[in-house]
């Protein structure tokens, strides 16, 4: 199924505790919360969804929140009358506004005319057009949230010139192409093997860092953006050795990087870590281990 519009009102809203979620997902990156469909809906998990509220109410009406379905319809006790059952979906949401920032109808229905953005509360679930769905993600990324990264030392902590930055460009950062490149590269680092998320659980999810193996300086104004060629997952320890040279250093030269200082001056190595060593500088020259 194509991006979805989960439609709600203000009252909705309340009960679901929306100032909450925020700010849960300005702290966490990721909020659930089950949604009421009041049908069965033919959607599944991964499935793109937008919310959008609705409805004569004096926050006002227009696009909050972004998230991805995470489970089947399925059937539960309904809020209003527990005897009786209604049908929901769980929904993980990795952006929220805050009541008052959200997009407008107006600037809505300029891009995308085709959908009824403001008015009386419709459908809860909505198909978006296939074609509308670039349109509104562009939007998203112009009027939607701003997120800082928290590797980034906030201004004014240290004296200037204290802090050396990782430089990045703007195709790191992009969502969507983000999206693409784990979905297809995974979310282990293409260099050392680190998964956050093997290490850290779901407090690790979304960690891992997206790095452009092209310098920004070979870039031109034509240059369209491959997310799976272009585009790797590497943990920040390794995106940091990418970026701390001038030519940016390739997956190959970080591995061979760890292969050959595989530990630290002083450590005491088993017998296993010293095998595991050899046996991963031999895979590097071609050998078998």
């Amino acid at each position: 199924m194509a991006a979805v519009i989960l439609r709600c009102d203000a009252n909705t809203l309340r009960r679901w505790d929306y100032r909450a979620a925020v700010e849960h997902v300005a702290e966490s990156g990721t909020v659930f919360e089950r949604w009421r469909l009041g049908f069965c809906a033919d959607i599944r998990p991964g499935t793109e969804a937008w919310v959008l509220l609705q409805g004569g109410n004096d926050i006002g009406s227009g696009l909050i929140g972004h998230g991805f379905v995470a489970s089947e319809p399925y059937q539960a006790a309904a809020e209003a009358d527990p005897d009786a059952t209604d049908w929901f979906i769980a929904v993980a949401f990795d952006a929220l506004l805050p009541l008052g920032e959200h997009l407008r109808p107006s600037t809505l229905g300029h891009a995308i005319p085709g959908i009824r953005w403001a008015g009386a509360t419709g459908p809860s679930l909505v198909a978006m057009p296939p074609s509308s769905e670039p349109v509104l993600r562009r939007l998203w990324r112009d009027y939607g949230p701003t997120t800082a990264d928290p590797a980034e030392v906030a201004a004014g902590t240290l004296p200037p010139g204290a802090v050396s930055n990782v430089q990045v460009n703007r195709y790191e950062r992009d969502p969507d192409a983000r999206r693409a490149c784990l979905a297809f590269h995974g979310t282990s680092c293409a260099a050392c093997g680190f998964s956050f998320e093997s290490t850290y659980g779901g407090s690790g999810a979304g960690a891992v860092a997206v790095h452009h193996v092209v310098p920004p300086a070979m870039l031109d104004s034509a240059y369209q953006l491959d997310p799976i060629a272009d585009l790797i997952p590497l943990c920040h320890n390794c995106h940091a050795v990418a970026h701390g040279v001038t030519q940016p250093r390739s997956v190959s030269e970080l591995r061979s990087i760890i292969s050959a200082f595989g530990h630290m001056r002083g450590e005491v190595l088993s017998d296993l870590a010293l095998q595991a060593q050899d046996d991963a500088r031999r895979i590097l020259e071609g050998g078998q281990a």
